[in-house]
């Protein structure tokens, strides 16, 4: 069991609950307090055993070296899109595996993002598990990306043919014009 906060709890708040759910032994709590502050997860550290999934938002390897060096994560939430592609991925895992820390991939951005995905996985040796939503994967229209890695019970077969395991059909973006939508509100 695993829970994903979004950034929605205080330091105070974050140890409190970690603390409530001791006994449940939680595989990672994500992202419980903004991740831009590691005083702030050091305090929080420092308050819980509870293992830390930290990552999604940062753009470089940079952003995560105070976390990956002061051992304030346990999971690097690595996002291809974000972090700036796979080679800037590989220098995160690099370090990562130096000080014995799993990737865990943020994967929510649809077929290219969990192709990528798919190859950095498969070209690390610290890798934990894949995020993977088959609800975001269904939504993608199939006339627009006719190739997409494919889900084979609980994990996706490698590529066997160059490029990322991805194709995109120019011809149908006419038919699927974007269209704007508004993310919830949490109150």
């Amino acid at each position: 069991l695993s829970i994903d906060f979004h950034h929605r709890l205080s330091v105070a708040e974050a140890a409190l609950f970690c603390e409530m759910t001791r006994d449940v032994h939680l595989m990672f709590l994500e992202e419980p307090i903004r991740a831009q502050s590691p005083p702030a997860y050091r305090q929080l550290r420092a308050l819980t055993p509870t293992p830390f999934a930290i990552g999604e938002e940062f753009s470089n390897k940079w952003e995560f070296a105070p976390f990956i060096e002061e051992g304030l994560l346990n999971f690097a939430r690595v996002d291809v899109c974000n972090v700036g592609g796979l080679t800037e991925a590989k220098k995160v895992a690099g370090w990562c595996e130096a000080h014995y820390i799993d990737l865990m991939p943020h994967n929510p951005l649809g077929p290219v993002c969990t192709a990528a995905s798919i190859h950095l996985a498969a070209s690390i040796p610290n890798m934990a598990q894949l995020e993977y939503w088959p609800n975001i994967a269904s939504a993608y229209p199939r006339d627009l990306f006719p190739e997409v890695p494919e889900i084979d019970g609980t994990g996706f077969p490698l590529p066997t043919t160059p490029g990322l395991g991805v194709t995109f059909n120019d011809a149908a973006a006419a038919d699927h014009p974007m269209e704007l939508w508004e993310a919830p509100h949490w109150k």
